[in-house]
């Protein structure tokens, strides 16, 4: 790809090329209608000097057309020596007759018109001529020049503008480039920083002065750093937490599986097997909410993922969950029947962390108990406000604003869990830009609201009630 310093280069080089040729178009122009002004006015000044030297006897008609011979050798333009001869004089009577020429004028008549200026071409050259007329002499006085010594001083005038300018412009050329790498200096500064440095090392470049078009490229450089030292420290947290966490039910698996294989009794085997089972169960679910939480902190969406009604999608989840509801023991019922269908923009999202609610309400309620899932609208319809209520042993004052936090268990935590439920909801809201409330519930248990922004919402058809009864 063309680097920056060439890109440049090449653009002031074509703007400078442009605004000379323009100027050199401009020059010319008026250059030629100053010189035709200013030779057309000598024409006229000497035919009709020719006219009054003929009037006051001053001069025979011979001698007054003798009179141009070499008057083109004054002028201001160029040498004389380009430009002797160049005027022209015939003396015509007003009859037709030619009474006198000067030397070099053309055989021909310069011009047909009786008076005034006029362009003709005799001899197959063109010719611009003034033409004098004096009835009480009863003669015309012709004087020219011819167009091509015109265009040849134009272009002598041009050729003297230009020719400098030309020879000036390899200079030029090497002056813009110049100026161009003295100009994106402070950028290979930062490429060399950033070159010479290890990919282990993510500090915030120097903060020196800069010019003010390189200090946002620095100040973005430095905030993506700051991000991506922030990725790599959750990241090797994350990484040796989850280590620790599956530790512990793999030895356990481990050391059942040990004791099943060694043991005689069948009755020590059964509850060696159900260890086992247990330990298996706690390891996929952790398995799974890690998943979840990379998913959740890459903030990557699913493939084909589009907007979708909430109330269907919690119904969805009620009804996956459902079995588990049975095993537990636990009544799980949903209200959803809100008229307003409000609409989700990550809907896979929110169904990860309602997921995870229900699952943690399902392992902290006692066999009998019931879990609730409601929501409603709120603020006008703009947001939804989703309620998960267990009757567990709840979530003590102090801890929270712990909870929420990657492998932290209350104390009165039910159940083998990992402490990964409630950081994935709080992350996930984080994401959908909502809020996670935890609350003790009247009568005991724990009341998980989530509060989320909406999109516009229609009325639909009314989701029935959904539960699942405990296991008789």
């Amino acid at each position: 790809m063309m680097s920056i310093r060439l890109r440049l280069f090449l653009i002031l080089v074509l703007a400078t090329g442009a605004v000379w040729a323009s100027a050199v178009v401009w020059t010319r122009a008026r250059t030629e209608a100053h010189v035709e002004r200013v030779l057309d006015a000598r024409l006229s000044e000497a035919a009709r000097m020719v006219v009054s030297l003929i009037a006051d006897n001053s001069i025979d008609l011979g001698a007054a057309a003798g009179v141009m011979e070499g008057a083109g050798t004054e002028t201001a333009f160029a040498p004389a020596a380009d430009y002797e001869h160049r005027l022209s004089c015939q003396i015509w009577s007003v009859e037709g007759g030619l009474l006198g020429q000067s030397e070099g004028a053309p055989d021909g008549r310069l011009s047909s018109n009786s008076s005034g200026f006029s362009t003709s071409d005799v001899d197959g050259q063109a010719w611009r001529v003034y033409t004098a007329e004096d009835p009480d002499l009863g003669i015309r006085v012709m004087v020219a020049d011819t167009r091509a010594m015109r265009e040849n001083l134009v272009g002598s005038i041009i050729t003297a503008l230009v020719l400098p300018a030309g020879l000036v412009l390899p200079a030029l050329l090497g002056l813009i480039w110049i100026s161009l790498g003295r100009g994106l200096a402070p950028l290979d500064r930062v490429a060399r920083v950033l070159s010479n440095r290890s990919a282990s090392d993510l500090t915030p470049l120097p903060d020196e002065p800069a010019a003010s078009e390189v200090r946002p490229l620095i100040e973005g450089l430095n905030g993506l750093m700051t991000r991506v030292a922030s990725a790599r420290e959750s990241e090797r947290t994350f990484t040796a937490f989850a280590a620790h966490e599956l530790k512990t039910p793999l030895s356990g698996l481990k050391t059942q599986a040990q004791v099943a294989a060694m043991s005689p009794d069948p009755a020590t085997k059964d509850r060696a097997l159900a260890q086992i089972q247990k330990a298996v169960d706690r390891t996929d679910r952790m398995v799974r909410q890690l998943l979840d939480m990379a998913a959740i902190e890459a903030e990557v969406a699913e493939a084909g993922e589009h907007p979708a009604s909430i109330a269907p999608l919690l119904a969805d989840v009620m009804e996956d969950l459902a079995s588990l509801a049975r095993v537990k023991g636990v009544a799980l019922h949903a209200d959803l029947k809100e008229s307003c269908v409000l609409q989700c923009s990550r809907p896979l999202l929110l169904g990860t962390a309602v997921r995870n609610l229900l699952e943690n309400a399902l392992a902290a309620g006692p066999q009998g108990s019931e879990v609730t899932l409601t929501m409603h609208a709120v603020e006008e319809g703009r947001s939804c406000a989703i309620r998960v209520r267990d009757h567990g042993s709840g979530i003590p004052l102090d801890e929270l604003a712990l909870v929420t936090r990657r492998f932290v268990r209350g104390r009165q935590a039910e159940g083998a869990g990992s402490g990964l439920g409630l950081a994935i909801v709080d992350l996930a809201m984080e994401r959908l830009r909502g809020r996670l409330s935890l609350t003790r519930a009247e009568g005991g248990g724990l009341l998980a609201e989530l509060v989320l922004p909406c999109l516009s919402g229609h009325v639909g058809p009314a989701v029935p009630d959904l539960q699942a009864s405990p296991a008789k």
